[in-house]
């Protein structure tokens, strides 16, 4: 199923026009959204998982994965999608498992290394076309009517909530298993992390990556309950001994960054997000995003610039520290 998303109407007019001011990237007119699966191994079985593509108007500048939230799915990540693709960048958003008889979820309920690996092996091997992304992206490709299109080669990943624990795993898993793959990686945003009950996968993970100049940056709420009290934050501070990690948004909700996208479900237990913290999210997101493919580091984005400056005299952001 084919969809078109209107550049800048993805999320309400509010929104857009406060992400107005720093709309630095080129305009893209207009963004695909396909909706396709994508195969991952699951013990011995192989589970075709859905999976939507969002292609940019243009040639697109890289590639990002987008995980969604334990108990949620990729539907609650399309405004956010949105807004990346029609930065410039290709999406890739897929739905994982919340719950598995044999352990394959998104969320460590036991022991889903093997799970995790699994997607990671997908990034690993990117770069055949014959291979799984590869051919899940061959198929969103021509159902657009693009064959113009290739797969970008250099990547970031964002991830919600425990997507981002898993954003983490499977990035440190491509820097021990796929030499080759591992240099394509460019950055990771976090979207109000969240730490699994079980294992250490966000532990281990960041303190590996905190041996590396890999950019990673965190967009947080205040801690509660649906972030499990701010347990991912938490670990990105204690483990990444780096002077900025990124935003706490001080009004913020878990919520904010499925923005439009979000659901009753998400709005009663979570909380409804608001208006500027949705902008501040997103610019925020997809300007890291753009400076971790670029190699730039864009003043806005950081202490000192004017927009990230006007996010702390607003009240509406406190910067967040690493360890020293």
């Amino acid at each position: 199923m084919t969809r078109l998303l209107a550049s800048g109407l993805t999320a309400g007019a509010a929104v857009a026009a406060l992400l107005t001011p720093l709309a630095a990237a080129p305009a893209h007119a207009a963004v695909t959204r396909i909706e396709t699966t994508v195969e991952i191994r699951c013990a011995f079985t192989i589970r075709n998982q859905s999976a939507d593509w969002y292609l940019p108007g243009g040639a697109p500048r890289g590639l990002v994965w987008l995980q969604h939230g334990f108990g949620r799915a990729n539907d609650h990540m399309a405004d956010l999608a949105g807004k990346y693709a029609s930065a410039g960048y290709v999406v890739f958003a897929p739905t994982l498992p919340s719950a598995d008889l044999y352990g394959c979820t998104l969320q460590n309920l036991g022991n889903n290394t093997g799970f995790l690996n699994n997607v990671a092996d997908l990034f690993g091997k990117a770069s055949d076309p014959n291979d799984k992304l590869g051919r899940s992206f061959t198929r969103a490709r021509n159902a657009a009517g693009r064959p113009d299109l290739t797969l970008p080669r250099n990547k970031v990943f964002s991830g919600h909530s425990a997507g981002g624990e898993a954003a983490l795993y499977v990035t440190q898993r491509l820097r021990s298993a796929y030499p080759a793959a591992w240099p394509t990686v460019r950055g990771v945003v976090l979207l109000d992390p969240v730490k699994s009950l079980v294992g250490n996968n966000t532990d281990a993970s960041l303190n590996h990556l905190d041996n590396t100049t890999l950019p990673i940056h965190t967009i947080s709420a205040p801690g509660y309950s649906c972030n499990s009290n701010g347990s991912g934050t938490a670990v990105v501070q204690a483990q990444l001994h780096r002077p900025f990690v990124g935003v706490r948004l001080t009004t913020g909700a878990h919520t904010d960054a499925e923005g439009a996208s979000t659901d009753t479900v998400g709005t009663v237990a979570c909380g409804t997000p608001q208006a500027r913290n949705v902008a501040a999210l997103q610019t925020l997101a997809v300007g890291w995003a753009r400076d971790a493919f670029d190699g730039t580091r864009t003043a806005d984005h950081y202490p000192g610039g004017a927009y990230y400056q006007g996010l702390l005299n607003a009240g509406a952001a406190q910067t967040l520290a690493g360890a020293s």
